[in-house]
């Protein structure tokens, strides 16, 4: 049996290899994707006092730390036993929608873009945004306008840009000023029409794409996320909710903070993530995805007009419950569209500039679970502390996780359609890495060269003798 070795896997946040198993016929057998590097957070917050947690969490990831600062504080305002501030959830929802457009900008246009329009099989010295914006100028500007403007909504709200501080137990730490209201809500515009551009350049192009929407990651599973009482999406808060692939309600208006009723967690020596399940169904058969594909699965609407009007489209395109994971991108798009909308529904509502903003207490329990929608999925912490309010267990499913198993089928999918035998092109690897991209995900803060990442594929033969070698970017 031979094997093929992508590491690392280039445009992704984080470091990753995928391995590829022929049979003695060079057929593929297996593929699989492995998370190389350990983070060891959960470890890390064993004694460390519960306060600090937010603002230690936040350092798990440069790309969205927001999402996790939520999380863990959500999870502190249950060990404190505090109501939080009605205009503090109001402006921790906004930070977190900033963080959606800020996160969902930087997958599709600095990472994936470069595959949509140049296509997958180009060079990869120009396979990058450079290359982008070289081809298509207007396309870069919206990528790089989109994600500055989430960036400096998270940074006119906590002070900074990354590993904002601003999100503490009990609510926020400042108020919102009427200056700053203002300042995000002149900007508005302007992204949504950016926003809306780019979508309207992905709905013309969307055939083009046919083949890799067919193979890339496109099979039945479950999907899970968060969702309000009327059917809306939720990023912050809401009820779990879980659908089959034809739409049939498995879950609905549970409790998202005990997960554990829900959920499994596996884990295989060949990776350092683990592999989150559907309880019921058991490993691997309870396959589920999270993210901006299974949000627009499970909710009934959005909640703004015009993302509604975009949701009614794209369903009325793919179906009402679209399999492939390439479709991703679509509903990324989607997504950035209705973030903005929300951002300035709630800037505009009058109570958004109230100073109440922090409720304080001294640790009233001893375990709190705080749930939110990362960009890339549901997001759990989950602690528990003494009475001298000192971590002394905590658990975290990150996002990315609860794709772990469906990233994997997408790349044995991949594989076995485009891999025959020892001759492989470099737009083959690609299209394997492409369908992990499709799912963001973010295995830690770290920065890839553009187009020049090394990488060496080696194919081997049944009895270990190298057959051939593939360099990229040596």
């Amino acid at each position: 049996m031979g094997e093929i070795v992508i590491e690392p896997v280039t445009r992704i946040e984080g470091h990753a290899k995928i391995t590829v198993q022929l049979d003695d016929t060079g057929e593929v057998a297996d593929a699989r994707f492995h998370v190389t590097q350990v983070r060891g957070f959960e470890r890390i917050a064993e004694g460390r006092p519960v306060h600090e947690m937010p603002s230690l969490m936040a350092r798990i990831c440069g790309i969205c730390p927001v999402s996790h600062l939520i999380a863990s504080a959500k999870a502190c305002d249950e060990v404190l036993g505090v109501s939080v501030p009605p205009v503090a959830t109001l402006l921790r929802r906004v930070m977190n929608l900033a963080q959606v457009v800020q996160s969902h900008s930087l997958n599709f246009f600095h990472l994936s873009s470069p595959d949509l329009l140049l296509g997958f099989d180009a060079p990869p010295t120009s396979r990058h945004i450079l290359g982008v914006a070289e081809r298509a100028p207007e396309l870069a500007r919206d990528g790089i306008a989109l994600r500055r403007f989430g960036q400096q909504v998270i940074e006119r709200l906590g002070g900074r840009r990354i590993h904002p501080a601003w999100v503490v137990p009990g609510g926020v730490s400042a108020p919102l000023e009427a200056a700053q209201r203002d300042a995000i809500l002149s900007e508005v515009p302007q992204a949504r029409a950016r926003a809306l551009r780019t979508l309207r350049w992905y709905k013309e192009n969307l055939s083009s794409w046919a083949e890799e929407t067919a193979r890339f990651g496109n099979f039945p599973s479950l999907y899970m996320g968060l969702v309000h009482e009327t059917g809306n999406a939720a990023y912050s808060d809401g009820s779990l909710r879980v659908v089959d692939a034809r739409g049939r309600l498995l879950v609905d208006g549970a409790d998202p903070r005990r997960y554990w009723e829900y959920l499994g967690e596996a884990v295989e020596p060949w990776s350092y993530l683990k592999f989150p399940y559907f309880l019921p169904l058991g490993y691997p058969e309870g396959m589920y995805r999270v993210g901006p594909l299974a949000r627009l699965n499970v909710v009934d609407q959005l909640g703004t007009p015009e993302a509604d009007a975009e949701l009614a489209e794209y369903r009325a395109r793919l179906g009402r419950y679209p399999s492939s994971s390439f479709h991703y991108h679509y509903a990324r798009l989607i997504e950035v569209v209705h973030c903005i909308d929300m951002i300035e529904e709630i800037l505009l509502s009058p109570e958004v500039l109230d100073h109440h903003v922090r409720a304080m207490a001294a640790v009233n329990n001893y375990e709190g679970v705080g749930v939110a929608e990362a960009p890339r999925g549901l997001l759990v912490h989950h602690y528990r502390v003494d009475e001298d309010g000192l971590v002394r267990w905590a658990n975290l499913v990150i996002a990315t996780g609860h794709n772990n198993l469906a990233m994997n089928r997408g790349a044995l999918q991949v594989a076995r359609h485009y891999i025959k035998g020892e001759q492989v092109q470099e737009g083959m690897l690609n299209r394997l890495e492409a369908v992990i991209r499709a799912f963001d995900p973010c295995l830690s803060c770290s920065t890839h060269a553009m187009g020049q990442m090394p990488l060496v594929v080696d194919i081997v033969s049944p009895d270990g003798g190298l057959v051939r070698q593939v360099c990229r970017g040596a």
